[in-house]
């Protein structure tokens, strides 16, 4: 009876501590918004009011940084911090701020790089025949790949007239919440298999499931990670190959913008501002990815799907008050 009543009482904690921190971050952004105003009334209008200064840079920054890798959805998150700070909302910025968002994913790509470099390099040893293991990962990941890269080169356009918005993202973030809270619990092995062992039919299965991801809000790491322990893999392993491909795609995607939109990115905000917030990334990601993996070899995904759905309820209320 004590441990249920202990059980329960952290339950009740983590939610309170979910709900805080996601309205805590909401409100200092919303916030911190009237403020940027203000003092960008000194250079003119509009094309002020959206730009991206240096703290907003820093904002987004750690947005993305610590959302990017947790199964929570950075794309949902940016997408709210943009509207909250009105960044892109003229149409001499949209394009810009739009290529921002996803080329501020390089610097969660170069905390992927940093922690796992023992990895990468087996990985690239595999690659010139000196590594049957990093071999075997490496079509892994390549083979886990290329679903949700087709499916995102023929369908991007789509996605963003008709997905990138607060309500579909609010829907993705209820969603997720009843998979990590029902699905995980079910499809999860009490001794999962390690990374070594992934096969490419394995990978197969886990790339076709990324593909849900494209729908903003779902997150990729959630989708990736109950895949990967729906096909046999243990919770680290799991984990550990969601980070991996997501150093993969997360490549792709800042590479296919940033040359598509980089020149324009360049002209409207600039370089400093724009590494800065990249620089806030790398290391956001980094502390992000460190307590992520502490925190799952002890506790399961739970935590994710009550903050899932404070995110939820708080967007909700934004957009009920017209704030975004």
């Amino acid at each position: 009876m004590l441990h249920r009543r202990a059980v329960s009482s952290r339950r009740v904690r983590w939610i309170l501590v979910a709900a805080g921190l996601t309205g805590i971050t909401l409100a200092a952004v919303s916030a911190a918004r009237p403020a940027f105003a203000a003092g960008d009334t000194t250079t003119n209008a509009a094309a002020a009011d959206t730009a991206l200064t240096a703290w907003k840079a820093v904002i987004l920054g750690l947005v993305e940084g610590i959302t990017e890798y947790l199964p929570i959805s950075s794309t949902g998150h940016l997408l709210v911090a943009e509207r909250l700070l009105d960044i892109g909302a003229s149409s001499a910025t949209e394009t810009a701020a739009d290529t921002y968002v996803v080329t501020i994913q390089a610097g969660a790509i170069l905390a992927v790089l940093v922690l796992y470099r023992q990895r990468i390099a087996d990985i690239v040893r595999g690659l010139f025949g000196r590594s049957e293991t990093g071999r075997r990962i490496l079509l892994a990941l390549a083979v886990a790949f290329l679903p949700a890269a087709i499916t995102g080169l023929l369908f991007d356009d789509l996605i963003k007239d008709r997905l990138l918005a607060p309500a579909p993202i609010v829907g993705a973030w209820i969603v997720g919440a009843l998979a990590i809270w029902f699905v995980v619990p079910r499809v999860r092995a009490p001794h999962g298999r390690p990374l070594d062992e992934i096969t490419l039919r394995h990978a197969a299965i886990i790339g076709v499931c990324q593909v849900l991801a494209l729908w903003p809000g779902t997150s990729r790491s959630l989708v990736t990670i109950i895949a990967a322990l729906a096909v046999g893999l243990s919770m680290m392993a799991a984990v550990e190959f969601s980070f991996l491909l997501g150093l993969l795609t997360l490549t792709a995607a800042t590479v296919y913008d940033g040359a598509k939109n980089g020149g324009e990115l360049v002209d409207t905000f600039g370089i400093a501002t724009p590494l800065l917030g990249l620089l806030v990334a790398f290391v956001s990601a980094v502390v992000a990815v460190r307590w992520m993996v502490t925190y799952l070899e002890r506790k399961d995904l739970r935590i994710f799907a009550i903050y899932r759905v404070a995110a939820a309820v708080a967007t909700i209320a934004l957009l009920v008050a017209g704030t975004i």
